[in-house]
């Protein structure tokens, strides 16, 4: 199992490594890539077979939700990030609620996309195990920063 996980992890990085980076992060981002890749790979204990056809599908999901992030991040700077939340009028601030919204709902219609796609993948069982996966990869990724900035101060 563990050279299972230890050739996904370098197919994934090498994969990665060759696309273009648009989004101005560096190895940080791609060694948090390589460590979710490596936790989900293990929480669902993948065969090889499952795993040639889980990664393609699951990489464009996350591109997708990586895409919609950026983008929210993008529309809610300027105004909102400089002045403030006081400082929207009820115009803009209806504006960016639908937009919000726009963005919740495509982002759930992804997620509906992937679970539909990984149907045909995994068992139901491991799709659900992907949703705690992606969760317990979180926290564990959150706990680490927080212990670094404790050690900061």
């Amino acid at each position: 199992m563990k050279k299972l996980i230890l050739i996904v992890l370098v197919f994934t990085t090498v994969s990665y490594g060759q696309r273009p980076n648009n989004n101005g992060q560096g190895s940080k981002s791609e060694r948090i890539k390589s460590l979710k890749i490596a936790h989900i790979t293990e929480e669902l204990d993948l065969t090889s077979s499952e795993a040639e056809k889980f990664w393609p599908v699951y990489n464009e999901y996350n591109d997708a939700m990586m895409a919609i992030r950026i983008e929210q991040r993008s529309d809610s700077n300027g105004k909102l990030r400089k002045e403030g939340i006081d400082a929207l009028t009820d115009k803009e601030a209806n504006i960016l609620i639908d937009k919000m919204l726009a963005m919740k709902t495509t982002e759930l219609n992804y997620k509906k996309e992937l679970i539909s796609n990984l149907k045909v993948v995994l068992a139901p069982k491991k799709i659900i195990k992907l949703q705690q996966a992606e969760r317990s990869f979180k926290e564990k990724l959150l706990k680490r920063l927080k212990e670094k900035k404790g050690k900061r101060k």
